[in-house]
């Protein structure tokens, strides 16, 4: 059996050759012709799975190691018997602390006081579910935004996207969908954009075309917003007068945490070994985090502390100053680095890996709330 996985697949050769022959290639690279004689095709978001991928193939398997299924033609799968499996999930925390991390280097660096503050969290699923906990222990009041849930929970409290809007932070978490009811490209267009309030803050780590990116790049200097965008339209050809107004940037790597990237291969390693009636085991252990003590020297939560801890795991500003060395190259060098970056990116580890040490028992819920492992 012949396997064609992406590359930056975690543990993608080790695991997958125990089903077979396991061809790694560059998502971008995974082409009609060498599909021709593959069995099981695995792979990530920047890989558009349809009739012309997989026309004249004998692929009677597709995994996505991704939360995301805008990249797949889930009706061609359906309708040539091919079976298909994602791992929605899987790297649900990682975002959720990416946009916590965002959000406080923001706040941080701008001497904005967050308490008190409301977010507008769009899209409640396995991430916003989780960006919607991180908020509360800051003290932020929430409001929920999501259609298609409030549609099956009538009786919860929900807000329309206007009132998601007029908050001081906003935050995305949505499917991308071209069509129907809940169609949510360029659910941000250049009118909803203008609903914005002056200097607060949006965050959008879920997928570029949900905003419209031409719109956002006039309107974020007349508004004054801080902006912080993992995500972009037309990836890797992302906007240079977008990129250049930002307050942070990232190639796509929010969930690029250890513990979500795997988490993506173990899931798709066990619909696998379902689908072909196998009981295949592989040890996915994860290597422990050395260094991973703190000290937090407050008493009461102080939002540049807390900015200076998260930078010690996971240091945002360094992602968007090699983001915006793109602003120099030329339109085939950008492309070409994006890819990169996202291939080379120094997988950090999720909060759940780090022990801190309170000088007063008044943080322990906030600090165990973020997963943080409290010592006494």
């Amino acid at each position: 059996m012949k396997l064609v996985v992406d590359e930056n697949i975690s543990f993608a050769k080790e695991a997958f050759s125990l089903f077979g022959d396991v061809k790694l290639f560059a998502g971008r690279e995974i082409k009609n012709e060498i599909l021709k004689d593959a069995d099981i095709l695995i792979i990530r978001s920047v890989t558009n799975v349809d009739e012309s991928l997989l026309k004249n193939t004998q692929v009677r398997f597709v995994g996505t190691a991704t939360i995301g299924t805008d990249h797949i033609d889930l009706d061609y799968l359906k309708n040539n018997k091919i079976a298909f499996a994602d791992a929605k999930g899987c790297n649900a925390f990682g975002v959720a602390e990416y946009v916590l991390t965002a959000l406080i280097k923001i706040c941080s660096d701008e001497k904005i006081n967050s308490e008190g503050k409301s977010i507008g969290i769009v899209g409640i699923g396995n991430v916003g579910s989780k960006v919607l906990k991180f908020s509360e222990l800051l003290g932020l009041k929430v409001l929920k935004n999501d259609p298609p849930l409030q549609r099956k929970n009538p009786d919860e409290r929900f807000y329309s996207l206007e009132e998601a809007l007029q908050c001081d932070i906003v935050t995305l978490h949505t499917p991308l969908a071209f069509e129907g009811e809940d169609k949510t490209f360029h659910l941000l267009d250049e009118e909803k954009l203008s609903q914005l309030k002056d200097n607060s803050i949006l965050i959008n780590t879920s997928r570029g075309a949900v905003i419209d990116n031409n719109a956002l790049s006039k309107i974020i200097s007349q508004k004054k917003l801080k902006v912080a965008l993992d995500v972009w339209e037309n990836e890797p050809d992302v906007e240079l007068s977008l990129l250049e107004r930002v307050a942070i940037a990232s190639p796509h790597v929010a969930g690029y945490s250890l513990e979500g990237k795997v988490n993506g291969t173990i899931m798709i390693f066990n619909a696998l070994n379902t689908f072909l009636g196998t009981n295949y085991d592989f040890d996915f252990t994860l290597p422990e985090v050395k260094h991973n003590l703190f000290e937090y020297n407050q008493t009461d939560f102080d939002i540049d502390e807390f900015n200076e801890l998260l930078k010690s795991i996971y240091d945002i500003e360094s992602d968007t100053n090699q983001m915006k060395k793109m602003l120099y190259f030329n339109r085939e060098d950008r492309v070409k680095y994006f890819d990169e970056m996202r291939k080379n990116y120094p997988l950090r580890r999720e909060f759940n890996n780090y022990r801190i040490k309170l000088k007063s028992d008044k943080l322990k819920n906030f600090f165990e709330g973020l997963r943080f492992k409290v010592i006494e």
